[in-house]
């Protein structure tokens, strides 16, 4: 194995993605220590008992030393975490973050963030509806796309630091692209953050229904309700914080899909079956695209395995 790209991570928020991360490393290499951090009491003993790594008693004793700190809370609280930590944090540190969100996120970091840090926002498109340090697992990042939004900064050190952070990713599987934190929020507001809306949404309905029909609902749910309830089942908390912070994007693509959806409702209504085909035939050729990019799988745990580091894969 090659030598790692860090010294010393440090991870603050020992959830899904934090906890991942570690094993990740663990299992594939990329930073010589891991060290963490979670601000709940419990989720840090749990943590200590599952997750590979130093589970530390503050947050700057988690990123003391440390070479690259990866913020894994949510993106509401990223400004006060980082001035929180901004004392502790080791000249030309790399801080970067997981969150969803990512022109607020880097907003927010930046106006925290010491001058003598490299701030390199950035999000990995993986996940399960699973949370809590025993959820994370080595192999997450497998195959999976991690967006990097690099600041304006054009000096040699952070585009080494900016390289070092893309080897890491690639290095516990991920593919990396850079892009614009505008641009990234929009595209996710898409792929993401209006589906889980929406199934938020459904969701909600179902619960109320399920008052007036005896419990009907979920009696015969079938497949596409199980997954959006699947869907549905992801950290309120953080789907909080991302709808708070991306709401420009989100309420663009709602209002295109609120006019869409009415499209659809008027050619119920009258009968139009050559309007209803023609979208549903187009929505079969993105499944289509999607399954021959390799991006799904039959698989639990949204297809993505979860590899024994002990075992050949």
């Amino acid at each position: 194995m090659s030598d790692p790209e860090f010294k010393h991570v440090a991870i603050i928020g020992i959830g899904l993605l934090g906890s991942s991360i570690a094993h990740a490393v663990a299992a594939y290499g990329g930073a010589e220590q891991v060290s963490m951090w979670d601000l709940s009491d419990d989720v840090r003993a749990r943590a200590a008992r599952v997750v590979p790594g130093t589970v530390c008693e503050t947050a700057q004793e988690a990123v003391a030393g440390a070479d690259c700190v990866i913020l894994c809370t949510p993106v509401g609280v990223l400004r006060e975490v980082t001035g929180q930590l901004a004392g502790a944090l080791a000249e030309g540190a790399i801080l970067t973050d997981v969150g969803s969100v990512k022109a607020k996120a880097a907003a927010d970091m930046a106006s925290t963030c010491p001058a003598h840090v490299h701030l390199i926002p950035g999000h990995p498109i993986a996940g399960t509806e699973k949370s809590g340090p025993e959820a994370g697992f080595a192999s997450l990042f497998q195959d999976t796309w991690h967006i990097l939004t690099p600041t304006a900064d054009t000096s040699a050190e952070y585009k080494s630091a900016v390289e070092r952070l893309t080897a890491f990713w690639i290095r516990i599987g991920a593919k990396v692209e850079t892009m614009d934190p505008n641009r990234h929020d929009r595209v996710l507001a898409i792929t993401s953050h209006l589906p889980h809306l929406i199934a938020y949404n459904i969701v909600s309905t179902a619960y109320d229904m399920e008052s007036v029909e005896q419990g009907e609902v979920v009696k015969y749910s079938a497949g596409g309700f199980r997954d959006f309830t699947r869907i549905a089942a992801s950290d309120p908390t953080m789907w909080r914080d991302v709808f708070l912070t991306n709401k420009e994007a989100v309420l663009e693509t709602l209002g295109r899909f609120s006019e869409d959806l009415a499209a659809l409702q008027r050619a119920i209504r009258w009968g139009d079956g050559d309007m209803l085909m023609r979208e549903f035939s187009r929505a079969r050729g993105i499944r289509k695209a999607i399954i021959d990019a390799g991006l799904d799988t039959a698989e639990a745990d949204f297809g993505r395995r979860q590899i024994d580091p002990d075992q050949d894969e």
